[in-house]
């Protein structure tokens, strides 16, 4: 059994709800087909992850605009009401990181995609990112998941052996990729589920 030292948190859809569709659902007027269209051809994942890469928001949202101009009412409040897509704290693995906490055995740390012009709101709101040893925010390294380099960085950053670190994230792009450089990995889905994958590596709460 691997001996396990470090516990590297993934933050939003892990202990931070964050769902575009608590603003935009209601743009739509609840019609999520059309939601789903504007989510695929013009506020794109790939297009919103660009900018948890550093990309500045005003730029990105002109250049859409430029774009999409019929469109540029609903792209300017995909940042302009982004704290309406904050939701609440995954109470449930917030429970599991506060038992990590103090906890001597481990260091326990965040990897985030995430914007480095929002992250501070979410740093005001939720007083358990301030628990952390140590926190990398994609926007402010200019990299994001699932890039081999922000791994790389957080391993160097942080003084972590990949092989005694579990990496939680909801996405299993990124957990495949930390998988590569060694790093062990729960494609997170339920704190339940973050709870009973744990016990796989004797780490009990």
């Amino acid at each position: 059994m691997k001996h396990i030292d470090t516990i590297i948190f993934d933050l939003g859809g892990v202990l931070i709800d964050w769902n575009p569709e608590y603003v935009f659902l209601d743009v739509f007027n609840g019609n999520r087909e059309k939601m789903q269209w504007f989510f695929d051809n013009i506020c794109t994942s790939d297009w919103n992850e660009n900018q948890d890469a550093g990309y500045p928001l005003q730029q990105a949202t002109e250049d859409l605009v430029n774009l999409y101009p019929e469109y540029e009412e609903h792209i300017r409040m995909f940042y302009g009401r982004w704290e309406e897509m904050l939701g609440d704290a995954i109470e449930g693995t917030v429970d599991i990181l506060r038992s990590f906490i103090g906890n001597p055995d481990y260091k326990v740390v965040a990897l985030t995609n995430w914007s480095h012009e929002t992250f501070p709101i979410a740093l005001e709101r939720f007083e358990f990112l301030h628990w952390f040893e140590g926190i990398l925010v994609s926007g402010e390294e200019k990299t994001r998941k699932p890039f081999k380099e922000i791994y790389e960085l957080t391993l160097n950053r942080f003084n972590i052996k990949a092989e005694k670190a579990i990496f939680i994230d909801d996405n299993l792009r990124n957990i495949e990729a930390a998988i590569e450089l060694g790093i062990n990995g729960i494609h997170f889905e339920t704190p339940e589920q973050l709870l009973d994958e744990l016990k796989t590596y004797s780490i009990t709460i």
